[in-house]
């Protein structure tokens, strides 16, 4: 499955973009601009082109941790505009997003690291 990494690269612009669209423009209740649509159309690609270079490096345990930092980002974000309508919930969902995915893209980058320094000690 996880040969596929253009498709499923592409999946994860597609539905990065869905669901900032969603979040704005229905739960939020704000009307979108061309900015908008650039801004949400260029973080889509930088996560999907992240999730498939790990992917074509063989580094799934990254790319399962920065998918799941995205997610849990994405949820958060869903919570905050749900939540939090004094005014400020647009803004810390949105740094909510960012601060996850950037969390989970550390996180994988550390722990193939790890295993990579095990495997090349275990090696020698």
């Amino acid at each position: 499955m996880l040969k596929n990494y253009g498709k499923i690269a592409g999946f994860i612009i597609v539905a990065s973009l869905f669901l900032l669209i969603l979040g704005v423009r229905y739960v939020l209740g704000q009307d979108l601009v061309v900015m908008n649509f650039i801004a949400f159309a260029a973080f889509s690609i930088v996560t999907g082109v992240i999730a498939g270079a790990m992917l074509f490096y063989n580094l799934h345990k990254a790319f399962y941790l920065f998918t799941f930092g995205l997610a849990i980002g994405f949820i958060d974000l869903f919570r905050s505009f749900i939540i939090n309508t004094g005014g400020n919930g647009d803004l810390l969902g949105i740094l909510s997003l960012f601060i996850f995915t950037a969390f989970g893209l550390v996180l994988g980058m550390i722990v193939e690291a790890i295993f990579y320094l095990i495997k090349k000690t275990n090696n020698q």
